[in-house]
């Protein structure tokens, strides 16, 4: 049985609080590294890695980064990990087989992105071979144990990336997800899995799986690192030939959810007792829940593994599965094995399977804004793995097996613990380019579920309000900024160029309301306290140097203003505030839950005005 290692004495490595640090001084990425390094050569044995970054390569690239603006490099000296069947360039790629080891002479586009970002990569994690599995014990390097309890398995294929981020050695990892394999790695280890829509990320210098149905995945401890992590990795690219644009999410307020009538828990009592409870948290949030009939997905679902998609994992590593099959694990072998007596006929049976079956799981998810799933039906122990590694392992995907065939996004998220003390997760589906609505609804359910059930973040031990408030000096002030001035938007210099820093993805105390300002350029909206009937409003907590907050103050156009607003957790920060005459005949936009999720929606696309220049 794996040995879990210890947990390490590092700071913790959420992007606001890394800013915070490096902003003040008090933390340099020399410095970060080097500790690093001493608390991970602590561990001893850790089977999540498979290679780690030379020392003198991370101090050198350290060095460099302290050479550089930081304001420049969105993920400034933030360490990260990739999993194993994603090229790094100078570090083999093994996919989990040694035997299959190369050299990577170019970096994944979505790596090189991350690290044109100013990201520090520390190493390369362990995985379910070539990706094929849902439990995390199918590599000679090792099975990863679960993060709270080291004789349950960690989830797969994605394990080392789950594990390192659980336990604070990193500040995400990337994973990929063919079949839910960064969705139950993250429900397993009490983590933020985001599964984005096929080709949003590039898989350009991935090992494929399933190359049509591949994605690569984010894991992280808090929905607010993930899209600030999206934000930097998509992007179309000439070299992936699935790779798409992202394009304006079809849904924004996701408020209504379908969850099954009938829900599969292969027996686990505890499991299905969590997702009880779960539920009544969600609907305490303000999600309105619709039972449906879950049948269409779950025999599209059955098409993955029992159907022609498994030539094409056959096809991924056809030349190196004729000439080494006997050097791969016995049970993905004959896994992938099976792809070899597929014909094409098969595949174009396989497609119209697909399509005659997605009327019906279309239906389903046109019936509300997204879906509500448990991550997985239940957990296994290792050594029961050991005794039946592909029955156990089927039961796993029950609810993520039909995401990626659908086309649809997804993000896993923490939602409590079982009554054995290991962590449940639950995950919420939506059509491709939901990924802004889904993390903004992710960052509500998370900060929920922390003021309720104070829960922590990852295996760290550390909460999301401690994550959120680093603690800021004399000369600093909170700002919490609700329209144009979130990251991405266009006022957004006007913080940066007072060296503000972003400390947290977080949201207003349930009596705010939100209106769409008519009339102003860029547009903004107007923020109203009422006495009852508000709700959760999305914001971003910036530290801003007293020195700038006030001719920042002096900027703030009317009927805007800088006033003081309750946050999520009980403070009281500085904000903006809106006069009560303009929201006369504002339209009120409350139910989309903040700005950015307003504006990526078809709703105020189609009230931008078209300028006069532009043939309609």
């Amino acid at each position: 049985m794996s040995a879990q290692p210890a947990a390490v004495d590092l700071p913790p490595l959420s992007l606001p609080a890394l800013r915070a640090a490096y902003a003040s001084g008090v933390l340099t990425p020399r410095a970060l590294v080097d500790r690093w390094l001493a608390a991970v050569d602590g561990l001893g044995v850790d089977t999540a890695w498979i290679t780690r970054v030379e020392p003198s390569v991370l101090r050198a690239r350290a060095d460099w980064l302290m050479t550089q603006d930081a304001a420049s490099l969105p993920l400034y000296g933030v360490p990260f990990a990739v999993k194993d069947n994603i090229d790094v360039a100078g570090l083999p790629t093994t996919a989990a087989c040694p035997a299959f080891a190369r050299w990577a002479g170019h970096s994944a586009t979505v790596v090189q992105r991350l690290h044109d970002a100013g990201a520090l990569l520390v190493g390369k994690t362990n995985l379910d071979q070539f990706a094929t599995g849902l439990v995390g014990t199918r590599s000679p390097f090792g099975a990863v144990p679960n993060s709270f309890d080291p004789s349950y398995i960690s989830g797969g294929s994605s394990s080392g990336s789950a594990s390192v981020t659980a336990r604070g050695l990193v500040s995400f990892a990337l994973g990929t997800d063919t079949a839910g394999s960064g969705r139950v790695p993250a429900g397993f280890n009490n983590l933020v899995g985001l599964k984005p829509t096929r080709g949003l990320i590039s898989t350009a210098g991935v090992v494929p799986a399933c190359r049509s149905l591949d994605c690569v995945s984010v894991f992280a401890l808090d929905c607010a690192d993930a899209a600030a992590v999206l934000a930097v990795a998509a992007a179309p690219d000439r070299a992936d030939p699935y790779s798409r644009a992202a394009a304006p999410a079809p849904r924004a307020a996701l408020r209504r959810v379908g969850v099954p009538a009938a829900p599969e828990f292969f027996g686990d009592a505890a499991q299905a007792a969590a997702w009880d409870a779960a539920l009544a948290q969600a609907s305490a949030l303000g999600l309105v829940l619709v039972p449906l009939d879950f049948t269409p997905l779950h025999a599209v679902a059955a098409l993955l593994y029992d159907g022609a998609w498994v030539a094409e994992r056959y096809a991924a590593i056809r030349s190196f599965f004729d000439a080494q099959a006997d050097a791969m694990d016995p049970t993905v072998r004959g896994i992938i094995g099976r792809g070899r007596t597929l014909t094409a006929a098969d595949a174009f049976a396989g497609q119209y399977a697909l399509a005659a079956l997605q009327p019906a799981a279309w239906a389903l998810m046109d019936a509300v804004d997204a879906l509500l799933v448990p991550t997985a039906p239940t957990i296994h122990r290792l050594a029961d793995m050991a005794r039946d590694p592909v029955a156990l392992n089927s039961q796993l995907g029950h609810y993520t097996n039909f995401v990626n065939l659908l086309d649809w996004s997804a993000l896993a998220v923490p939602a409590g613990f079982r009554r054995d003390g290991l962590p449940f997760g639950c995950t919420l589906i939506a059509p491709a380019f939901c990924e802004a609505p889904l993390l903004a609804l992710g960052a509500r359910w998370q900060q929920h579920f922390d003021l309720h059930l104070h829960l922590p973040l990852g295996a760290t031990g550390r909460r999301l309000g401690a994550a959120a408030a680093p603690a800021l000096d004399a000369g600093t002030v909170p700002l919490a900024v609700v329209g144009a001035h979130l990251s991405g938007m266009p006022l957004n210099h006007q913080l940066t160029e007072r060296r503000a820093a972003l400390l947290a993805q977080t949201a207003t105390a349930p009596r705010y309301r939100l209106h769409a300002l008519a009339d102003t350029q860029p547009a903004k909206p107007g923020l109203q306290r009422v006495g009852s009937g508000g709700a959760s409003i999305a914001v971003e907590l910036w530290a801003m140097p007293a020195a700038g907050f006030g001719s920042f103050v002096a900027a703030v156009p009317p009927p805007l203003a800088i006033g003081t607003i309750e946050l999520a957790d009980g403070r009281w920060v500085k904000g903006f505030v809106c006069e009560p005459h303009a929201l006369a005949g504002a339209r009120d936009i409350t139910s989309f839950g903040g700005w950015k999720a307003y504006q990526q929606s078809a709703a105020a696309i189609a009230a931008t005005p078209v300028p006069a220049s532009v043939p309609t």
